[in-house]
């Protein structure tokens, strides 16, 4: 008698499953992953003040679009949504289409070891120029850089600025006034 292969009863959804699903959810290789409960408020804050400083600082930028938590379509197995996403010369009006330039994550219990090991890898492979990881208890993010399909680390940041750079809309990003907003007096 044949053994039983746990890869058997492991879900295989697609996107034509995933399109009819309530709540918010992320499809990775065919497994579904729920995004609840909804973030804390300093999660969503954060999400929101990430988003205003890109919007800021690029500008009106006729190729760019700046996302909140929009699914992006990698296949008919994989769809993401990245807390924050900078998406270039993309003209797909129902989601992302197009491989993000920068994507920016803020860690949630519940959700960071997806963020730190799975998205990481796939980030990486789909050509992401800039992945950011976002610590809200720490105030501090880590940013990596994309290198041949490889994230490379750059470096911590707190009170710095980086510039995001080799990609379609330059821009600095201040992290200390991102981060300042939830520093105790």
């Amino acid at each position: 008698m044949e053994a039983l292969k746990i890869d058997n009863f492991m879900p295989n959804y697609t996107y034509e499953d995933y399109k009819h699903w309530e709540g918010d959810w992320e499809l990775i290789d065919g497994v579904p992953f729920a995004m609840a409960p909804a973030p804390m408020k300093k999660h969503q804050m954060l999400v929101g003040y990430i988003f205003s400083e890109i919007v800021s600082k690029i500008g009106i930028c006729p190729n760019c679009e700046v996302l909140i938590d929009s699914d992006w379509k990698l296949n008919s197995q994989n769809v993401l949504k990245p807390d924050v996403a900078l998406v270039c010369n993309d003209d797909n009006p129902k989601h992302i289409s197009k491989t993000p330039e920068v994507i920016f994550e803020v860690i949630s219990p519940s959700t960071a070891q997806r963020d730190e090991n799975l998205k990481f890898t796939i980030y990486a492979g789909e050509g992401v120029k800039y992945y950011v990881l976002v610590y809200p208890e720490d105030l501090v993010a880590r940013v990596y850089k994309n290198d041949d399909f490889s994230f490379k680390k750059v470096g911590e940041f707190d009170t710095e600025s980086l510039e995001f750079e080799e990609i379609t809309c330059e821009f600095t990003f201040d992290f200390g006034a991102i981060f300042e907003r939830f520093r105790e007096k």
